[in-house]
């Protein structure tokens, strides 16, 4: 007999390599997504996949249960105080679910203590979902720190944070 309160399959994040096939069917879906929407994108093979690995970056692809990677982001760092939020994307099946909020969060998470300060990120002046949501986390709009940016498509947006102090290496305790 089956229970009827079976419990239902739950979304986990997962860190891949950036050139895993996961992550790239998911990236080459973001980048044909923003060519039909600008007529424009960066290729995203033109990102190396060591800009991602830790303890530089990280890449996460996101799944419900044991299907297929749905979604995916990546932090990369790009000078001794910033890190970048790269890649950020979750296909239509599986929207309006928070899934990009919950990335964005580990993605986040994962940049303390390893010296980050601000974080940059850019996304397309029409995804209205993405600039609510980055918004709603506390992040600011700024010029833009990419040369060459069409105003009229990009926009960038900046996000402050505290690192948090590394535990004493013997002792444990918050120096």
């Amino acid at each position: 007999m089956t229970s009827l309160l079976q419990a239902a399959p739950e979304w986990t994040l997962t860190a891949v390599p950036y050139g895993s096939p996961d992550a790239r069917a998911l990236v080459q879906a973001l980048h044909q997504e923003q060519l039909a929407t600008y007529g424009t994108a960066d290729d995203p093979e033109a990102t190396e996949d060591a800009e991602f690995d830790a303890p530089h970056g990280l890449f996460l692809v996101a799944r419900l249960g044991d299907g297929p990677a749905l979604a995916c982001g990546g932090w990369r760092t790009l000078t001794t105080s910033a890190a970048e939020i790269k890649r950020m994307y979750v296909a239509p099946p599986a929207r309006g679910q928070g899934l990009g909020r919950r990335i964005l969060a580990a993605l986040e998470q994962d940049m303390l203590g390893r010296g980050p300060t601000e974080i940059l990120l850019e996304t397309g002046i029409r995804n209205i979902a993405a600039l609510g949501l980055y918004a709603a986390c506390g992040y600011e709009p700024i010029h833009s720190y990419v040369p060459g940016r069409n105003p009229e498509i990009n926009r960038a947006l900046r996000k402050v944070i505290r690192q948090q102090p590394a535990p004493h290496p013997h002792t444990g305790l918050l120096l």
